[in-house]
């Protein structure tokens, strides 16, 4: 039986440790290793010296994929939904094999190891990433990205700036359109879900459904919003929060669906029918939206298509960087679906 790993080779210096030690850019570094010549031979001396005082040994099985004559993109990713992760697996990959491209996955646990592992990739051949929520709105990341000249692709983010395009829905019209549904069921007290606040969908969708709220003369109460973070077990607590009220919500729209499916257990346990006596509506349609009872009325975000489109604009931007030609920096919007299952219903005769 192997030994297990102790917990100082698992922290092994990273890419970026070397680049802080040599105070050079982390892709400066990827160039050092790969022996490339546009390094300045000083600076050469300083990153050879740096990987020596530190130990740092090089992602050889990556650096190897280097050399071959294709593509190499990486995968950055840090999502706690599995049924959403698994959608956006399948369109990476299925799109990457037809453009003979390599995908080299990584996950991240913590933002504070998204730098290293993003600078890993790199250094490892990867010449270009993409990038889910909250991992692509990090400052570090933009600024790595920056710095280094790498093309990037943020899926599911509204956030194109500098080396990263962006591929999403209109997550504001989307919530804006579910809340305007609900209240023309007849509901008069829709409590919300946020998603987690440092993406930057979770503020569009709340905008939307704030805005909705407004228009349909309704009351924007407080109240009626719980803060979740696009986990099953915070939609547990935020709906126990809504359920809670003396004045209970007739509906709730959680900012996804494994959110929404959280709330329909919690109904359940306080002996609420949905939707008799409670709608209950989600949001990205994954396979988790079909698979419970009753199915979920949600907002259907291509997940799938997102992920190819993504996959097909990074390769667009790694062959015109090859080619040395100026890469465009854009947002791509795909069209959402708001799809109608067995989750929601007019209020309660006494509510209405």
């Amino acid at each position: 039986m192997k030994p297990r790993q102790s917990r100082r080779q698992r922290n092994a210096p990273t890419i970026s440790d070397v680049a802080r030690a040599a105070g050079v850019s982390p892709m400066t570094v990827s160039r050092v290793i790969n022996a490339e010549n546009n390094v300045r031979a000083k600076t050469r001396e300083s990153v050879q010296a740096a990987i020596e005082t530190l130990g740092y040994t090089p992602n050889r099985a990556a650096r190897s994929l280097a050399s071959a004559d294709q593509i190499i993109i990486g995968l950055l990713y840090s999502n706690p939904s599995a049924a959403y992760l698994s959608e956006l697996l399948v369109g990476g990959l299925e799109q990457a094999s037809r453009h003979n491209a390599q995908l080299v996955v990584e996950k991240c646990d913590s933002e504070r190891d998204a730098e290293s592992l993003a600078a890993r990739l790199m250094a490892g051949g990867v010449e270009g990433l993409l990038m889910t929520p909250p991992l692509s709105d990090l400052p570090q990341i933009r600024e790595l990205l920056r710095s280094s000249d790498t093309p990037a692709v943020a899926i599911a983010s509204e956030c194109a700036r500098d080396q990263t395009s962006a591929i999403s829905i209109d997550d504001y019209s989307a919530a804006h359109a579910m809340t305007r549904y609900i209240a023309e069921l007849g509901h008069r007290r829709i409590g919300f879900i946020t998603g987690d606040d440092k993406q930057v969908a979770s503020g569009r969708r709340l905008a939307g459904y704030r805005d909705a709220l407004r228009e349909a003369g309704l009351p924007d109460d407080d109240a009626l919003i719980a803060k979740g973070l696009f986990t099953y077990r915070s939609g547990l607590g935020a709906a126990d929060q809504l359920l809670a009220l003396d004045d209970r919500p007739t509906a709730i729209f959680a900012s996804n669906d494994d959110m929404a499916a959280a709330t329909v257990a919690i109904a359940h346990r306080r002996g609420l029918d949905v939707p008799a006596d409670l709608t209950v509506c989600g949001f990205d349609d994954t396979a988790l939206a079909t698979t419970i009872w009753p199915e979920l009325t949600t907002i259907h975000q291509p997940i799938l298509a997102m992920a190819r489109a993504a996959v097909d604009l990074l390769v667009e931007k790694i062959r015109a960087q090859r080619d040395g030609e100026a890469q465009e920096c854009r947002h791509q919007l795909l069209d959402f679906t708001l799809v109608e299952r067995q989750s929601d219903a007019p209020p309660p005769h006494s509510a209405t």
